[in-house]
């Protein structure tokens, strides 16, 4: 185990040594700063390889971000897919997200 950093310039270098290893988290997390700074083209980068590599948090982001069209054009269809991957990954507020979808759509 590493000591916690005492820095910030500490901590972010840590967690790109993470990014370069393909930490899922660490992606995510990168991802998640950007979109914060409303760098989406880098953002959606980020959480698009975290998700790929099996992230439910950066699936949930994601599936938000497409069906409120926030950052990228609105795409019901990505966004449900990401929703599900996420609810299948066991995400809390994708499963939650994906039941209230359902039943508002009556596909139960």
């Amino acid at each position: 185990r590493h000591p916690t950093p005492t820095t910030q310039e500490e901590a972010n270098k840590n967690k790109m040594k993470r990014v370069e290893k393909n930490d899922p988290v660490a992606i995510r997390e990168i991802g998640m700063e950007h979109f914060s700074n409303r760098d989406y083209e880098s953002a959606f980068e980020y959480l698009t390889k975290a998700a790929e590599l099996g992230d439910a948090s950066a699936h949930n982001g994601l599936s938000i971000a497409y069906l409120v069209g926030d950052g990228v054009e609105k795409d019901e269809n990505r966004g449900l897919y990401h929703l599900v991957e996420a609810a299948i990954a066991g995400h809390p507020d994708a499963r939650y997200n994906l039941a209230v979808d359902e039943w508002e759509n009556e596909r139960y």
